[in-house]
């Protein structure tokens, strides 16, 4: 199945905590059905000191389960749900509503 998040992408968060905000995916994880995005899902973790680190409490980006994702519409700078389209013999995916292609296939 065609993947309708993909890296590098601009994301609108739908729920939680961040809820409103966009940002890139930096990562997926097709396994476990997570993303991770710019600043969105920020965490504090505590570690314990070692030899080689001093402890403390360091932020840290922690996943999101991608069903709380959604494109970002070039056109409309909103979410969107994806499309996919056959061009030229090429499957692209496209904004559902305005048609706007969203991202090249060389994205990957």
């Amino acid at each position: 199945m065609a993947a309708r998040i993909r890296k590098n992408d601009l994301v609108y968060i739908r729920s939680g905590n961040d809820k409103g905000k966009t940002g890139k995916v930096l990562a997926i994880d097709a396994e476990k059905q997570t993303v991770l995005v710019e600043g969105i899902n920020i965490m504090w973790k505590h570690q314990k000191r070692t030899q080689e680190r001093r402890g403390g409490r360091v932020q840290q980006l922690a996943p999101i389960h991608m069903s709380k994702v959604q494109p970002v519409d070039p056109g409309t700078n909103k979410g969107t749900r994806v499309k996919f389209v056959t061009r030229d013999g090429k499957k692209l995916r496209v904004a559902a509503k305005t048609g706007a292609e969203l991202g090249n296939s060389s994205d990957r």
